[in-house]
This record gives C-alpha cells, structure tokens and sequence, in this order.
C-alpha cells in the first residue's frame, strides 16, 4: 500500500484570531507560517518515505483555509528541498482552466523533477470560485443543465490534454475545445510557417502555410504521461469512467459494505475495459487518521483536526452526507452538534481512523483487505491521508503523527 499525505494548506489561527485578523488570507505574516508548516511537513515525510504529498487548489478563500491558489508552483519550491517523494494536486479543475495550459504545466514541472508528479482531476464543487473562474458557464453549482456541461468539458478537456501528452501533433475537432481555433479555418497568416514546416512535426502547417495541427511542449518526462488519480463519492459515471482509463479512483466511502461493493465494482469495470485487475489494484481510500499514546489523546486530536475541519466548514457543503444515519433529518443537511459529536461520527462511519498504533493498525487490516471477508482477498493500492493536521495543531504534533504512522502502522501494510 502507498500512502499520499493531503494537507489542505491552512493560515495557522484559532477561529478567534481569524475574526480579529480578518481578511487572514491576505495576512502575509501568517501566510509565511503556513508555508513554513508545509515546507517543513513536506520535507519530513520525504524523510520518512511516505509516496506522495498533495494539496488542493482553490481560489479566493479570505478566510485562510485551503489557501493554494496553485499546487504546481509550490510544488516547484517543495522538489527543491526534498529528495524522492512526488507531488500529486488534489485536484486540479480543468473546466476552470485551460487544458492545454495544464497539460504544459504538468509536462513541465514532471520533466524538472524527472518523474515527481502524478495529478487528480475534478469537477469542481466550491460555487464562489467556480462560478467566476469558469464564467463560460462550465460550472457544475447552478442547476441540472449546468451539472451535464460541466461532465461534458470536463470529459472533453481531460482528452485534450492527454492528446498533448501522448502526441508529438494532434488536433481537435469539439464541442467545447478546438485546435486549431476556428478549427475548419486553421491559424491563418502564421510568419513562422516555413520555419514549422521545416522543423515543426510533419503536419503542423499545410501546403498553404495554414496551421491545422500542434504539438505541446515539452512532453512529460513519464510515459505515457504522469498517472491519473480522481476522486470518488457518489456518482456512478465518475467510478465508470476512471476504471475505464485505468485511473486511479480515490474514494471517500468509509462503511466498509459500501467500501468493498464500490472496490469491486471498479475492479469489473477495469477487466470489461481489457484490463486484469485485482481487488484494490486503482483504488484509494481517503482517510482521515489520528494516532496517539493513548486513545483519549488521539480522539482529542481528532475532534481539533478532521472533526473541526468538518464541522466549521465541510458540512456546510453538504460533504457530511456521508456520515448520514436514519436518525438524521432527512429534509437538511447533515451537520454535527460539535466537533466531539463529529469526530464520533466520522469514526463510526470509518472515515476516520482513531487510536493509538496498534489500534489503528487493527482498522487498517480491514480496510488493506477493501473489508473484503477473506483474508487476502484485496489490496488495497493507496491510502490517501486527508484532513492533516497542518495549521490546527503545533509542529510537535505533526511530525509526530508522522513518525507513528511511518514506524508503527504502515509497516505492516507497506509495499
């Protein structure tokens, strides 16, 4: 099993000091602090050899939390201070962005590290950003209609920008994307047409010195191109279409019943698609974990952690419905009564793992086998480490929870 660390970068704050601060996303002495915190997380995990260091990206949080506007470019600052560990967005929103844009970061920064990247695509969710970014109408936050769009370019962006990968010349003939724009026209009165047709990929330019065709620089370092993660809840056709391209589905299902129907749905899906695959062979599960000497420590850790993460900000998205019990109300969203009562929750419904060593390392045994009833029967591929304590809880403690995972747990599970 690999192990990715997800940090949501977080300006350091109590929520009283984010009131008296406010705006504190645009205070630069505490932002400097959360780039320290992340710095310093980022290089002892290199050190301890965890997989994989991920982020997210969102635009316009005043608020300090989730405060990355783009993973690549700190990433860039990370490779430097660190040896082997690779970096993965989580996630990226091509409907926000370009593609051929993000196919060349990514192509860039995989060729300045020599392999180091992987990269998690998404719909987007977070209307305030999403909205204004992708004014083209690309959102999937305003009705039914806007919902199948964003699916539609979001689909269509992500085969543009593996045509700039994989291709030395390609072109692209959509209904939301073309290469050339207009395509049926071509890029006409181009001055360097001799100049593409005598060192360009054959096809670029036409006998009339029109461009019909690219090719994007530089490709990847990896081939055929850095993997694929996206992320995984609820909708059937995002769990169709990973296993499908053989990318790696990370879901947030914790109960295990669901956990293992979701696993081996995937895993039939990837044999239908030509692919043999065994039980957990491209799936990941995000999980939130929290260890300590004892259980009363590490519960308290998790109710200033994922439990206050959730229960301040997550829920208001809607995203506890997959704590949802029969007792919940069945007309609102589900919300916690604290962040105890949260934290509660999140373990019963084995989303968050909670304990100390040893007991964590009894929950992962089920969940490395995706709970499936025999013994051996799954392995799972990733454990997606989310809700990190980066900016809710001082430097000790961080590094601790590291070191108890990598010694302690991981061991037992480790490729």
């Amino acid at each position: 099993m690999k192990v990715q660390l997800f940090a949501m970068p977080t300006v350091p704050a109590t929520l009283q000091e984010r009131e008296e601060l406010r705006p504190i996303g645009r205070n630069s002495e505490r932002y400097q602090m959360m780039l320290d915190e992340v710095r310093r997380i980022c290089v002892v995990a290199d050190e301890l050899g965890y997989n994989q260091f991920s982020t997210t990206e969102h635009h316009l949080h005043s608020e300090g939390g989730e405060a990355l506007p783009n993973p690549l470019m700190l990433y860039t600052d990370l490779a430097a201070r660190t040896e082997r560990i690779q970096f993965c967005p989580n996630s990226l929103v091509p409907v926000a962005d370009d593609p051929i844009r993000i196919a060349e970061d990514i192509a860039l920064f995989d060729q300045i590290t020599r392999g180091r990247v992987a990269v998690s695509f998404a719909r987007g969710y977070q209307k305030r950003w999403l909205q204004i970014l992708s004014q083209g109408g690309n959102t999937s936050l305003i009705d039914e209609e806007s919902d199948r769009k964003n699916r539609e370019v979001y689909d269509e962006y992500l085969e543009v920008i593996k045509k700039a990968w994989t291709q030395d010349v390609w072109d692209h003939d959509g209904t939301h994307y073309q290469v050339p724009f207009p395509y049926q026209q071509g890029v006409t009165g181009w001055g360097g047409a001799e100049w593409t047709r005598q060192f360009g990929s054959p096809g670029e330019v036409d006998d009339t010195g029109t461009v019909r065709k690219v090719g994007v620089t530089p490709p990847p370092f990896q081939k055929p191109h850095p993997q694929i993660f996206v992320p995984f809840t609820l909708s059937p056709k995002t769990l169709v279409n990973a296993a499908k391209n053989g990318y790696v589905a990370m879901m947030y299902e914790g109960r295990a019943a669901e956990f293992l129907m979701y696993a081996r749905q995937y895993q039939q899906l990837s044999q239908e698609a030509g692919r043999e695959a065994g039980l957990g062979q491209g799936v990941g599960a995000v999980r939130s974990i929290c260890l300590g000497d004892t259980c009363d420590e590490a519960f308290e850790i998790a109710v200033q952690t994922a439990a206050y993460e959730y229960h301040n900000y997550f829920n208001k998205f809607g995203m506890g419905e997959v704590f949802r019990t029969p007792e919940d109300p069945a007309d609102r969203m589900v919300m916690f009564k604290d962040e105890a009562d949260g934290a509660k929750r999140m373990i019963e419904a084995g989303q968050l793992l909670c304990g100390t060593p040893d007991d964590v390392k009894r929950q992962m045994e089920q969940l490395h086998n995706c709970h499936a009833p025999n013994r051996g029967e799954g392995s799972l591929e990733w454990l997606s480490w989310t809700f990190f304590c980066q900016g809710t809880q001082p430097a000790d403690v961080q590094s601790k929870q590291l070191e108890l995972f990598a010694s302690k747990v991981w061991p037992a599970f480790k490729d």
